[in-house]
This record gives structure tokens, C-alpha cells and sequence, in this order.
């Protein structure tokens, strides 16, 4: 999948909807929208996947590798938080999604880089379709075989402590606080560590020292 040719990364967003997000609900459409608008205006090209799960739905997609200016911003009416949380689920069909959706075209319009982004306030709790085996070693081929860059973004530590056991390593694992500042600084961490990436300033997408202690995340 990987090749020099390009600078095309491919985006996905797997967002936690569920009812314990009510409290951070306008934090998280404001600050997944400025997310969307940096990346918006970096150079080169970026697609977006963007899904929102909870037990209703466990894979709701807003948008499907849209090109990312075509991506629209979250509001009210879509972002409606309820029912729990099959994080399990919402994983692992967002990389059987994203393989899909890869495998359907030819290898000169793959993407260079590939980030999956996972954003929850909690831990898994409804899951039907996946188990954690399945997810740890789904991680792991796509990690290592394909170079995919997984981060999890929680404000749950227990929730930060599962994604570690998944194969999420250690420092792309970002916990944040669970207020409008906390939530808007961890979506602001995200975008600055991606356009990092993107613009090969970055090798892989982590989170440093210094994302955690300037944007007074725990």
C-alpha cells in the first residue's frame, strides 16, 4: 500500500456517540469541526472517513473516503448522543471498512499514509460483533504489515489502559479531560500531531510530552 509516489493520506474519524458524550456534545462538534478545517487547508491531498457508533448504531458513516473539503462539519442534528458502547464493534468494522475500501482501488491511487483515529469518553460495553482477540490482531496485521497509525483518544483512563492492551501503542494513546478545554485542546493535539504527519514532519502519530503538558491533558 505504502509508496514514495505521493503525498496522499487517507483520514479515519471513529467517533463515540453514545450517551455519557451528552455532557461534552457541543465541545466535541466544535472541536472536531476545527479539526476538519485545519486539515482542510494543509497542502496535498487527504480523504476522510468519518462514523459514529453506540449500540443503535454501531457503525453510522457520515462520509466515506471524501476528499476532505467535501467533508461536512458535525452539528446538532447529527451529532446526538445516546444509547452505550460497543467500541469493539465500531473498530473492527472500521478496519474491515477501510480494507475494503482500500482493496476497491488500484495501487496508484492508494494512499501514502493511512490514520485511524478513535474517539471515546469510556470503555467498551455492548459489543456483539467483535472480541478483544479479534481486535488485537486486527491491529496488530494492519500496524505492522501496512504501516496503518492507530491513536486513541479517551478521557477514561481504564479506556486508555484497554486500547493499549488492543496493540494501540503507548504514546499514541492520548487521554483528555473531560471539559469544553480539555475536550477542544485533545482534538487540537490530534490535528497539529496529523498535519505533523502528513507534511512528513512526523514519522508516525504519537503524542509527546509536550502535547500532553501544553494543553494540560493528564
Amino acid at each position: 500500500m505504502k509508496t514514495e509516489k505521493n503525498d496522499y493520506t487517507h483520514i479515519t474519524v471513529i467517533l463515540d456517540r453514545t450517551g455519557s458524550m451528552e455532557s461534552i456534545r457541543d465541545d466535541i462538534i466544535g472541536g472536531f469541526n476545527a479539526f476538519l478545517e485545519e486539515q482542510q487547508k494543509l497542502p496535498g491531498k487527504a480523504t476522510m472517513t468519518l462514523v459514529q457508533f453506540d449500540s443503535q448504531d454501531p457503525y453510522e458513516v457520515i462520509c466515506r473516503f471524501a476528499p476532505v473539503f467535501k467533508v461536512p462539519k458535525l452539528d446538532r442534528n447529527v451529532y446526538v448522543p445516546r444509547a452505550s458502547t460497543p467500541l469493539l464493534d465500531a473498530i473492527g468494522r472500521g478496519i474491515n471498512d477501510l480494507e475494503a475500501s482500500l482493496g476497491s482501488v488500484d495501487d496508484t491511487s492508494q494512499p501514502a499514509k493511512v490514520v485511524l483515529a478513535i474517539v471515546t469518553d469510556g470503555q467498551e460495553n455492548a459489543s456483539r460483533e467483535f472480541n478483544r482477540a479479534q481486535i488485537v490482531k486486527m491491529i496488530a496485521e494492519k500496524t505492522k504489515k501496512h504501516d496503518w497509525q492507530f491513536v486513541f483518544l479517551s478521557s477514561d483512563l481504564e479506556a486508555i489502559r484497554d486500547a493499549e492492551s488492543y496493540g494501540i501503542a503507548r504514546d499514541a494513546n492520548l487521554p483528555y479531560v473531560k471539559d469544553a478545554k480539555g475536550t477542544r485542546d485533545a482534538w487540537a493535539v490530534l490535528s497539529c500531531n496529523t498535519a505533523e504527519y502528513r507534511s512528513n514532519k512526523k514519522k508516525k502519530m504519537d503524542f509527546d510530552l509536550n502535547d500532553r503538558k501544553d494543553h494540560k491533558l493528564h
